[in-house]
C-alpha cells in the first residue's frame, strides 16, 4: 500500500511540472511578447479625457435640512353660545377673510335676553330718577328740621343703591348683547376653509370640542426644519448679521417652489436628537406649498467671494486626501495635492492647491499617472476645454453643506 502511494504521488508532481513547463515554455512565449509590445505602445499613446478649467465664482454656501409646512396661523372656529344653527354661509375650501360670515345661530332667545335687560334697567332708572328727587327734597327740609338727618342719609343710600343697580343693569345689557353677537359666527382672520365639522340644523354647544370649521392662514405659510447642533454657531452669527434666505425645494431636490427668509431659531436643542429647530417664513403666491407637506430646505448663511471652483467630478481621493489631475501646457499631466472646501453635487470649492485658469481632467483617470500625455475631448454637446493659460470664466456658483456637518 506503501508503495502505491508513493507511485501516485510522484505521478501527480510529475504532471504538475509537465503542465507548467507547457505553459511556460510554449504557450506563454507568444502572448507574453504581445502584451509587452501591446502595453508598450499604449503607454506611449495619449490617453483621451475630459478636462474642465478651474475658475473664480461668488459662491453661495447653504446649509440643508428636511422640513415640514405648516399654516402661518391655523383656528378651529367654535361656538360660543348654545343653539341651533340655521345657516352656514361658507364652503368646504372657500378663502375668507377676517369678519366674513361663517354660520348663523338662531339668535330668537339671546335677542329676548337683550330686549328684557334693557326694560329692566330702564325700570331701574326710573326709580333712581324718583329717588333722586326726594333726596333734593330732604336736602332742602332738613334745613328746617322738618326731617331728620338720618332720614337725609338713608335717602342718600337708597339713591347710591339705584345708581349701582342701573350700572349692574348695564353690564347685564353688554352681556346679553355679546351673546346676541356670538350668534353670527365671523372668521377670524384671512385664510381657506377646511372640511366642514358641523352641518346645518344640529344643535351647538359652547362646550363642544370639535368646532364647526377649521380655518388655515396659508399665505403667507411657514416652514418648521432642523439642522445638526454643531452648526448652530454658524447659523446664529450670519442671523445676527442680517436676515437669511431659505428656499424651498421639491423632493426631486431640484425644482424651487419659494424663496423666503428664516423667521425664529429655536432657544433650545433637542437632546434626544441633538438637532435644533428654525422656522422659515415664506410668501407662497402660487400655493406651492401646502400645510403638512415636506420638503427639502436650503438656508443661505454665507457667500464665497472669487472662489476657485471646479467640476466635483475632478477632485480625486487617496490615501494621502484630496488631488487632481492638472493637465500642463506640454500635454501631460501631474498630480497636485488640493485642500477642498464647500462642495454640492456639481461643483467644489478649492481652498489652496489650484489656480484659476488651470486645467483639471474630470473625466479618464483609470489610465492617468504623473506625466502621462493626454488629450482633452469635447464633452458630447459642449465646445472643448480652453487650453492652458487661457484666462479664467467668471460666474456665479453656489455650494451645500449637509446637515450631519459633512460638505458634499
Amino acid at each position: 500500500m506503501k508503495i502505491i502511494r508513493r507511485i501516485l504521488i510522484l505521478l501527480v508532481l510529475c504532471g504538475l511540472a509537465g503542465g507548467a513547463w507547457y505553459y511556460v515554455n510554449i504557450r506563454g512565449q507568444a502572448p507574453t511578447s504581445q502584451r509587452g509590445g501591446q502595453g508598450r505602445a499604449n503607454a506611449d499613446q495619449p490617453v483621451p479625457v475630459l478636462a474642465s478649467l478651474a475658475r473664480t465664482a461668488d459662491v453661495s454656501v447653504y446649509l440643508e435640512g428636511v422640513g415640514t409646512t405648516r399654516a402661518l396661523n391655523m383656528v378651529t372656529v367654535r361656538s360660543l353660545v348654545d343653539g341651533t344653527l340655521i345657516s352656514i354661509n361658507v364652503r368646504e375650501g372657500q378663502d375668507v377673510k377676517k369678519g366674513d360670515v361663517l354660520a348663523q345661530i338662531d339668535p330668537t332667545l339671546y335677542q329676548a335676553q337683550v330686549d328684557q335687560t334693557v326694560a329692566k334697567k330702564a325700570l331701574d332708572e326710573a326709580t333712581l330718577a324718583n329717588a333722586r328727587i326726594d333726596l333734593e327734597r330732604y336736602t332742602n327740609l332738613v334745613k328746617t328740621n322738618a326731617v331728620t338727618r338720618q332720614q337725609l342719609d338713608t335717602q342718600k343710600a337708597l339713591v347710591a343703591q339705584l345708581e349701582a343697580q342701573v350700572r349692574i343693569d348695564q353690564g347685564a345689557i353688554d352681556t346679553a348683547k355679546a351673546n346676541l353677537g356670538y350668534c353670527t359666527i365671523m372668521s377670524p382672520l384671512d385664510g381657506r376653509t377646511g372640511i366642514r365639522l358641523v352641518d346645518q340644523g344640529n344643535v351647538v354647544h359652547a362646550s363642544d370640542l370639535t368646532g364647526l370649521i377649521v380655518i388655515t392662514q396659508i399665505q403667507p405659510i411657514t416652514v418648521l426644519f432642523t439642522l445638526p447642533q454643531q452648526l448652530l454657531g454658524q447659523v446664529n452669527k450670519a442671523f445676527a448679521a442680517g436676515p437669511l434666505s431659505v428656499e424651498a425645494i421639491d423632493s426631486d431636490n431640484r425644482s424651487k417652489l419659494d424663496s423666503g427668509k428664516l423667521a425664529v431659531v429655536n432657544n433650545q436643542v433637542d437632546q434626544t436628537t441633538g438637532t435644533v429647530q428654525l422656522k422659515a417664513e415664506f410668501p407662497n403666491p402660487e400655493l406651492q406649498l401646502w400645510p403638512g407637506q415636506f420638503v427639502n430646505v436650503r438656508l443661505l448663511i454665507d457667500t464665497l467671494r472669487q472662489a476657485v471652483v471646479v467640476p466635483t467630478a475632478a477632485v480625486q481621493r487617496g490615501p494621502n486626501g484630496a488631488f487632481v489631475y492638472v493637465v500642463k501646457p506640454d500635454k501631460t499631466v501631474t498630480v497636485r495635492k488640493v485642500d477642498p472646501g464647500q462642495q454640492d453635487e456639481a461643483q467644489t470649492v478649492i481652498k489652496s492647491g489650484l489656480e484659476a485658469g488651470e486645467n483639471v481632467v474630470t473625466s479618464g483617470f483609470v489610465l492617468l499617472a504623473e506625466g502621462r500625455k493626454v488629450t482633452i475631448s469635447p464633452p458630447p454637446g459642449s465646445e472643448p476645454a480652453a487650453p492652458p493659460g487661457d484666462k479664467p470664466r467668471r460666474g456665479p456658483g453656489r455650494t451645500s453643506q449637509a446637515t450631519d456637518g459633512v460638505t458634499r
